[in-house]
């Protein structure tokens, strides 16, 4: 999209009895580049109310593909036409940040508080908020209550732990015509997301708050060595796999279980799977139920003139009641732990492990580098699953690697 400060002039109004005109007024556009086909209908909604609040300021709104979108506006910024607002992935944040491309959008502690606990984190470092979250991601276990039954299993327990997990999987491998679980390892980002549930199940870590690699850590060879064995229970050549397309086998009924994000469960019940839902299952050094706390995120780019307008843009859009009925519309895992979400829980019990495994969840790292920290992440994956390598020669290959991306 080409960034234009495009000046709308208003009409020269005679004024009545004179010969005068009025001085032109002149109105600034905001361009707001969102990640996705189309721009949710709550949203434009709310660009809406804004335009009426701040008629100087109308908004441009563009949707570009996930596949292009954050490749669109770094390009953009980078050439020195950058949008005024863009929808991105939390963890492009760090890299955009020191390259100078957006500029800091800092909360005040109240702000701050007023969030589930480390979700302020997935926009930060060094102590300075960089984005301002608008979607949220937290992952659980589901299974499919038939084929645990016919596996021998008892179809209202889920495994609470990795050992039973395994187990079970095994057990709906040896015992049914379907796979156990559903292993996600292709060359794409959500295998780093879903490996990411392992190590935040068990305590671990990627980098600390120091900045430090800690990847290399029992936590998280515990987690490899997981995968590593439950591999043999899932899915055929799981490198071919992404985590729709293991949903897809999930909602066919081919598969025990599969990590996913609440959507996973009202398709399962248009596709006729007698299913359940639980937290995800948890590792030895576990100190209670986790998940991956991963954020979409506003950004303001820099240079533009127009930042500060961007960032009330930014805020307005995702002031409390304003993301609240977005994510209802959008289906998404609540930023903040406001009263409605209690009602929702009661009312929907099958939000409750969405919810309560917040606190002990950890956030995507920020790397300078976020496609570097994916593809080592992916590749130390994709070498356990697939043989090449053993647990433990994987992860310090991968934690030296990242070194370079810190």
């Amino acid at each position: 999209m080409k960034n234009t400060s495009k000046l709308l002039l208003a009409s020269l109004v005679l004024m009545s009895g004179t010969a005068g005109v009025t001085s032109a007024v002149q109105a600034e556009e905001l361009s707001f580049t969102v990640c996705g086909d189309e721009v949710d209908p709550t949203w434009e909604g709310f660009i809406a109310e804004w335009e009426e609040q701040n008629p100087d300021w109308p908004v441009a709104t563009e949707a570009v593909g996930w596949g292009q979108c954050q490749d669109k506006v770094t390009t953009l910024a980078a050439a020195g036409s950058p949008v005024d607002l863009a929808y991105v992935g939390s963890r492009t944040l760090k890299q955009l940040a020191l390259n100078d491309l957006i500029v800091e959008i800092p909360m005040s502690q109240e702000e701050q508080d007023a969030y589930y606990n480390y979700v302020p984190e997935t926009v930060s470092f060094d102590g300075t908020q960089w984005g301002v979250p608008v979607a949220f991601s937290t992952k659980a276990l589901f299974w499919n209550k038939d084929l645990f039954e016919e596996a021998g299993l008892d179809p209202e327990t889920a495994p609470t732990t990795w050992e039973e997990e395994i187990d079970f999987a095994r057990q709906i491998e040896e015992n049914t015509d379907a796979d156990g679980f559903g292993l996600v390892a292709k060359t794409f980002d959500n295998t780093m997301h879903q490996f990411l549930h392992w190590v935040y199940t068990n305590n671990g870590q990627v980098i600390d708050d120091e900045g430090n690699i800690v990847l290399n850590s029992p936590q998280v060879l515990a987690a490899l060595e997981a995968i590593q064995e439950i591999t043999q229970y899932s899915e055929e050549g799981p490198t071919a796999y992404e985590q729709n397309e293991v949903r897809a086998i999930f909602l066919d009924g081919s598969l025990g279980m599969v990590h996913g994000a609440i959507s996973t469960g009202q398709l399962a019940t248009e596709a006729g799977i007698n299913w359940g839902v639980a937290p995800l299952p948890l590792g030895p050094d576990a100190e209670g139920p986790g998940t991956l706390l991963i954020t979409d995120s506003l950004a303001v780019f820099n240079g533009t003139g127009r930042e500060e307008k961007a960032i009330e843009l930014a805020k307005f859009l995702t002031s409390p009641e304003r993301q609240w009925e977005y994510e209802q519309s959008a289906g998404l895992t609540p930023l903040r732990p406001l009263p409605e979400v209690t009602t929702m829980m009661e009312q929907d019990p099958t939000w409750v492990p969405f919810i309560e495994s917040i606190e002990y969840g950890g956030p995507e790292p920020l790397f300078t580098d976020y496609q570097g920290l994916q593809n080592t992440m992916i590749e130390m994956v994709q070498s356990v699953v697939t043989g090449q390598a053993e647990p433990q020669e994987a992860l310090e290959r991968a934690a030296s690697e990242l070194e370079r991306f810190k």
